[in-house]
C-alpha cells in the first residue's frame, strides 16, 4: 500500500502537511515572519519543481527535508551577509583616518582586483562575485543559477586560482 496519498492540488498539500512545515521552519528560523516565508517557498518550489518520487518515501518527509535545507541555506546567508556588513563597516567607517597613501594603495588594489575580475571567464567571475559581494553559499549559488553544485565548486576554485596568479604580486604589509 502507498504511504503517500496523491495531492490533486496544492492547497491539499498544503492542509495536509503544512502545520508540520511550519512548525520545524519556526523551530529553525526563530521568527513567526521568517518561518511563514519559508513554508511559503517551500511548497511553492515542492510544487513547480515536481521532482518528488512516492517510491522514495512520504511526501511529509521530503517537505521536511526540503524545509530543513532550505532553512539553513537562509541561515547561512543571513550569517554571510553579517560578516559581509561587518568587512563594509570597517572599511566605510575605519577607526582611524588613512593616509593619503594608504587611500592610494587602497584604490589600486581595488582597481587591479576589478581588472583582475573581468580578466577572468565570465562563469567564474559570477560564481566569485556572488560569493564575495552577495555572500551567498555555493549551494544557495547552484541554486540560483541552476547549476549543480559540482559545478559551481569548480568554478569558484578555477576562478580563485586564476585571480591567484594575477594578483601573486600584491605584497600587503603588516
Amino acid at each position: 500500500m502507498d504511504s503517500s496519498p496523491n495531492y490533486n492540488s496544492l492547497e491539499e498539500l498544503y492542509e495536509a502537511c503544512g502545520d508540520a512545515v511550519y512548525r520545524l521552519a519556526l523551530r529553525l528560523c526563530r521568527s513567526n515572519q521568517e518561518a511563514e516565508d519559508l513554508s511559503h517557498d517551500v511548497f511553492l518550489r515542492f510544487w513547480q519543481q515536481g521532482r518528488y518520487e512516492p517510491a522514495r518515501g512520504p511526501v511529509l518527509a521530503y517537505l521536511l527535508l526540503m524545509t530543513r535545507s532550505m532553512a539553513l541555506n537562509r541561515i547561512h546567508q543571513r550569517n554571510n551577509r553579517w560578516e559581509l556588513v561587518q568587512r563594509w563597516s570597517a572599511q566605510l567607517f575605519p577607526a582611524a583616518v588613512r593616509s593619503p597613501h594608504q587611500a592610494a594603495e587602497d584604490d589600486e588594489l581595488a582597481l587591479r582586483v576589478r581588472r583582475a575580475l573581468d580578466s577572468i571567464p565570465a562563469n567564474e567571475r559570477q560564481v566569485l562575485e556572488m560569493a564575495y559581494y552577495e555572500g551567498l553559499s555555493q549551494s544557495a549559488i547552484g541554486e540560483r543559477l541552476q547549476v549543480p553544485l559540482g559545478t559551481i565548486k569548480t568554478r569558484s576554485r578555477q576562478g580563485l586560482i586564476r585571480l591567484r596568479a594575477l594578483l601573486i604580486d600584491f605584497r600587503s604589509e603588516p
